[in-house]
């Protein structure tokens, strides 16, 4: 299953942010090589990040809530989870 995660940090967060961002970047660099992300963007409003966009690609939705359970923004309190956004789609095959 494919699914585009919209994420948005939580209010002043920015240090929290750059503590995780070196975790953050290794697992998701991991999963990436393994298929299972597709894509990951920074979200900028003025100049300062505010929260990510994840295209996914895991076997079903119990791998993606595992993924999100250990995802270091979501353990060090950057990612405002009451506020995800989870949406099924479809991504286009690479030519």
């Amino acid at each position: 299953m494919q699914y585009l995660v919209i994420a948005y940090d939580y209010d002043g967060v920015l240090e929290k942010r750059m503590e995780a961002r070196p975790a953050h970047v290794e697992a998701t660099q991991k999963l990436m090589s393994e298929g299972k992300i597709e894509s990951a963007c920074a979200m900028i409003e003025e100049d300062a990040m505010v929260g990510s966009t994840v295209l996914t690609n895991f076997e079903n939705e119990d791998e993606l809530n595992e993924w999100l359970e250990n995802e270091p923004y979501v353990k060090g309190g950057v990612w405002n989870m009451e506020e995800i956004q989870i949406v099924p789609i479809k991504i286009m095959p690479k030519a």
